[in-house]
């Protein structure tokens, strides 16, 4: 294979403002997934930028994460030339559960900058709002005070993860300026071909798309692999064995895989690339969010931008997802009291979450 330096493509989330068409997910950094030295985190941070994936996308919630990627930033800072590349970094604003019904436009402002204090930026490049329960009224009021802080220069942009369609739509009526919805789509997931796609055409919306490979599942590692056994090793993994379930279970995965492999030995890839590149070629989507915990998973993680699936490919997929997956609006099953999917969510880890090794500005 060619060691020649692939190109990353960017993707516009606005007139000003665009990204590489993979983001750098931080989820596997946090504190619950064994966090990473951070010796061993500054290089592969480096790393990335160098191999052209410069935008990173974290969470409030992500314990230590944002607290990480500031000490990046600044060390990055500090090493010659690289004031000439832009890095993105893009978080989210989760309120807890709990605090949702008394939640007020301080509480937002005060999650916001707390952010901003741990990153060690004046400016959020993209702020992502998430709402755990769409049954408490709020939404609007927080994307308005969202609004506000932009109107302000605090946020760059804004934007959205796990909504669906009329939520997303409460928030456009209401003027506030989302460019953008991180959703999680892959060959498993196929949610948000409902409507979301259909609404991102209407007004111009990126959609920012996790899980593509499934927390790892959509890899030659499970090709011809028994189904894994209990407990597995860690909440992402747990997350996405529900949803193969809900795809049709171990079996009609397997039949995927050894789908995605014959098509991956076509185009000299690996099932993983296959797996993000399908969803990149889908409409209204401007990048997929990739988690890389290993700087000699890189050439494989830019290897999508070699190659592009043709209509025989995506008939061949067709022939084994189709109609398979989850059902309803995006993240709905995850909003579910008492279903098996929302039972793994925590959603309370916003208020009072500070980390000892916080950045402070």
């Amino acid at each position: 294979m060619s060691t020649e330096k692939i190109p990353v493509p960017g993707a516009e989330l606005t007139d000003t403002y665009a990204v590489p068409r993979i983001i750098n997910g931080t989820w596997q950094l946090s504190e619950g997934h064994s966090r990473l030295p951070i010796a061993d985190s500054l290089d592969l941070f480096e790393k990335l930028i160098d191999a052209g994936l410069t935008a990173f996308d974290c969470a409030d919630i992500y314990t230590g994460v944002e607290a990480l990627l500031g000490k990046c930033l600044c060390a990055a800072r500090g090493r010659p030339g690289r004031g000439r590349v832009p890095i993105h970094i893009h978080t989210k604003c989760v309120p807890d559960l709990q605090s949702l019904p008394t939640l007020t436009p301080e509480d937002i402002t005060s999650i916001v900058h707390r952010s901003r204090i741990r990153l060690g930026v004046a400016q959020l490049d993209l702020v992502q709002l998430h709402w755990w329960d769409f049954d408490i009224p709020g939404i609007v009021e927080a994307g308005l005070t969202l609004s506000r802080l932009r109107q302000q220069g605090v946020i760059r942009n804004i934007g959205v993860t796990n909504f669906d369609a009329p939520h997303l739509q409460l928030l456009l009526d209401a003027g506030v300026p989302v460019v953008s919805n991180q959703v999680q789509f892959s060959l498993l997931d196929r949610r948000p071909e409902n409507a979301m796609l259909s609404l991102c055409d209407r007004h111009g919306i990126s959609l920012l798309c996790y899980g593509t490979v499934a927390g790892g599942f959509l890899s030659d590692r499970y090709l011809d692999q028994p189904d894994p056994l209990i407990p597995l090793e860690n909440r992402s993994l747990v997350k996405y064995r529900l949803i193969i379930d809900e795809f049709g279970g171990w079996a009609r995965f397997q039949k995927l895989l050894r789908t995605l492999r014959t098509i991956a030995d076509k185009h000299h890839a690996s099932i993983a690339t296959v797996a993000t590149r399908y969803i990149l070629q889908k409409p209204s989507v401007a990048a997929a969010i990739v988690g890389t915990r290993r700087p000699d998973h890189i050439p494989d993680t830019v290897r999508v931008f070699s190659f592009a699936l043709d209509e025989e490919d995506l008939t061949r997929i067709e022939s084994v997802s189709a109609n398979a997956g989850l059902k309803g609006p995006i993240y709905g099953l995850e909003r579910t009291p008492d279903s098996r999917h929302a039972s793994i969510m925590h959603t309370n880890l916003c208020q009072g979450a500070t980390d000892p090794d916080e950045t402070r500005s």
